[in-house]
């Protein structure tokens, strides 16, 4: 099981870290990606990492260069550290572990992957 947190209600320019928490097994060799969905909106593929053989990470364009995630491996944690966040990045974010498919696959598939997540608020 991995849960998410970290999310809150912050301005335009605002920095978040959310974290992927596994427990009941090691997560380093999974693949863990972030997903997001916001009202009336697809379901996107955030962010997401390769297991640590690999290590490949994978963004999506609209946040890129904002985004960065990231494996700790002793805390059993993925992280997703976000600046300059802006009112479209508003929605619930969570987290899966997968342990077949890359970081590409994982985010390339966003409708594949669902659970509780933690929500993200942008405003003013």
């Amino acid at each position: 099981q991995v849960v998410a947190s970290g999310g809150g209600s912050v301005q335009p320019g605002g920095s978040l870290r959310l974290s992927c928490v596994a427990s009941g097994f090691t997560l380093k060799h999974y693949a863990v990606g972030w997903f997001r969905q916001a009202p009336g909106k697809e379901r996107e593929g955030v962010s997401c990492i390769s297991g640590v053989d690999d290590g490949k990470t994978v963004y999506a364009d609209s946040v890129k260069g904002r985004f960065t995630i990231s494996r700790d491996v002793a805390k059993n944690t993925v992280f997703l550290d976000m600046i300059v966040l802006k009112p479209e990045d508003s929605a619930v974010y969570h987290c899966t572990a997968d342990p077949e498919r890359t970081a590409e696959a994982m985010c390339g598939n966003p409708q594949d992957y669902w659970g509780q997540g933690t929500q993200v608020t942008v405003s003013s």
